[in-house]
């Protein structure tokens, strides 16, 4: 990722924390040359002193094929916004795009075990919803197994987690004040989430 100085994530906690926010990413592996993607939902797991990402596929997907062989990025991304040059005092400026990205990279290893399996699962339920543990537990075996039949569950561990944060640091308060104001009176709630975003520079 090409990262500027004054985008970059200083603190590895805050591009952790913000995967966890954004946890549906996108998973990308390349496929004889040819790279191949899908969106899934992560469970992220720093508790161990690795970086864990872990997430299962359809069974019929055919990129688990390649995760283990290939390394694969994993895109996390969500507040962006259009950034008019209507916002800042010099007139010859250009518009750009203010968001925010963390690229995290690793060769995944399938899970064969069901142990393992329903361990992913119940990870995720947890995070997601938690709520619903209760009426998962509840489940009868055969159900689970068949579940766990159609899907391919993996963990991926990071080797290489880069961020950046583009909120307009290289124009002035003045200018970033507009620009919050601006995005705070859409009704996107994106663009609302990337004015907080700005707002805590």
């Amino acid at each position: 990722m090409y990262i500027p100085n004054q985008f970059q994530f200083k603190d590895e906690a805050e591009k952790i924390a913000f995967m966890k926010q954004y946890s549906f990413a996108t998973i990308i592996t390349n496929k004889e040359h040819i790279p191949i993607a899908t969106q899934l939902p992560f469970y992220i797991d720093n508790n161990s002193g690795k970086l864990v990402l872990s997430s299962h596929f359809a069974i019929a997907n055919e990129q688990a094929k390649y995760i283990e062989a290939n390394t694969s990025l994993v895109l996390f991304t969500a507040p962006h916004a259009y950034i008019s040059p209507s916002h800042y005092d010099k007139k010859e400026s250009v518009p750009t795009w203010d968001y925010i990205s963390v690229h995290a990279y690793g060769k995944a290893k399938v899970l064969e075990e069901e142990s393992s399996k329903i361990k992913v699962l119940e990870e995720m339920i947890s995070f997601y919803d938690r709520d619903y543990l209760a009426q998962w537990n509840s489940l009868s075996d055969k159900f689970k197994k068949g579940m766990m039949r159609g899907i391919v569950a993996f963990e991926l561990e990071v080797t290489d987690l880069q961020g950046q944060k583009k909120l307009s640091q290289n124009k002035t308060e003045a200018e970033r004040q507009r620009i919050v104001e601006h995005l705070e009176k859409t009704n996107n709630s994106v663009e609302n989430d990337l004015a907080t975003y700005i707002r805590k520079l």
